[in-house]
């Protein structure tokens, strides 16, 4: 499942082309995704203006011009494909892959300006509806969910707060949605890593300093791999169908059995399963 750097990659891709117009034409080629699109989706959306394009944690959310808004997640292997008169927008230094398959295309939307974005979802776990904007932090979708790590409201206290008596490892309470927003399997084991604290050590053991470090190296590996325009794994691409150059960058994920690459260390990355999912991890310098 695409990540939070995945997703605002997306979202800046398809900013330029949304943002600001009247959609002109929309189409629903079935009468569901994940779940049954809204009653009437077609026609509450033909003819309204998107005015902003934004992301909280992994939905893409795109505020109209009347009550509602159009919220969008990707699940595991939606993507979206830009065509415009002059030709396929690809924005980013990515690595191109194939076109996605036609018999994929669910959702079209047609701006007044000409553009065509795409809606692709082979296994169809990604998911639209539109939420009443003035309702949106209540609506079950985002209620309860934790501060942005990118925030000043995400930091040392934060965690503080969150991991006080908790035997859990820092893993697993940093992919709770409640304590952060966003963050998912790959970037949670590379900040971990960066900041040399053991998966499983029980969270509430961690000292405030070190947890200082890990909120920092949580920014740090987010925003760069947006900068990179996010990670690829199998089925997720970019706003166009690309993949991105982040995956080449991952010190600990997916790199079981090779040096640890934090200076002075000389161990090896090992993995381990938890409730269900790799944890990479240097048994060496993570302590």
């Amino acid at each position: 499942m695409p990540e939070l750097p995945e997703v605002e990659t997306v979202r800046g891709g398809l900013a330029p082309v949304l943002v600001g117009h009247r959609l002109a034409r929309v189409e629903a080629r079935r009468p569901d995704l994940r779940f049954p699109l809204p009653e009437n989706f077609v026609q509450q959306l033909t003819g309204a203006t998107i005015v902003a394009l934004t992301r909280r944690a992994k939905y893409l959310m795109a505020r109209l011009d009347r009550e509602d808004t159009l919220v969008m997640h990707l699940g595991m292997s939606g993507r979206f494909e830009i065509a415009r008169p002059e030709g396929t927008v690809r924005p980013g230094e990515f690595h191109y892959a194939a076109d996605p398959d036609p018999k994929h295309a669910h959702i079209v939307f047609e701006t007044d300006a000409g553009d065509r974005v795409t809606y692709y979802d082979p296994r169809r776990f990604g998911y639209m509806g539109l939420v009443n904007t003035a309702l949106l932090d209540v609506h079950p979708w985002f209620a309860g969910i934790g501060p942005e790590p990118l925030s000043d409201a995400f930091d040392a206290r934060r965690l503080k707060e969150a991991f006080a008596g908790r035997r859990q490892g820092p893993k697993t309470l940093l992919l709770d949605q409640r304590i952060v927003a966003g963050l998912g399997n790959i970037y949670v084991c590379e900040a971990l890593h960066r900041s040399r604290i053991s998966p499983f050590k029980p969270a509430g053991r961690i000292t405030r300093p070190r947890l200082e470090v890990l909120a920092q190296a949580v920014k740090d590996v987010l925003a760069e791999a947006i900068a990179a325009g996010g990670s690829s794994l199998k089925d997720f691409a970019s706003t166009d169908g690309a993949l991105g150059y982040f995956q080449h960058r991952f010190r600990v994920y997916d790199r079981e059995g090779r040096p640890c690459p934090n200076e002075g260390c000389g161990g090896v990355i090992s993995r381990k399963v938890q409730a269900g999912r790799s944890t990479f991890f240097c048994p060496v310098c993570q302590k």
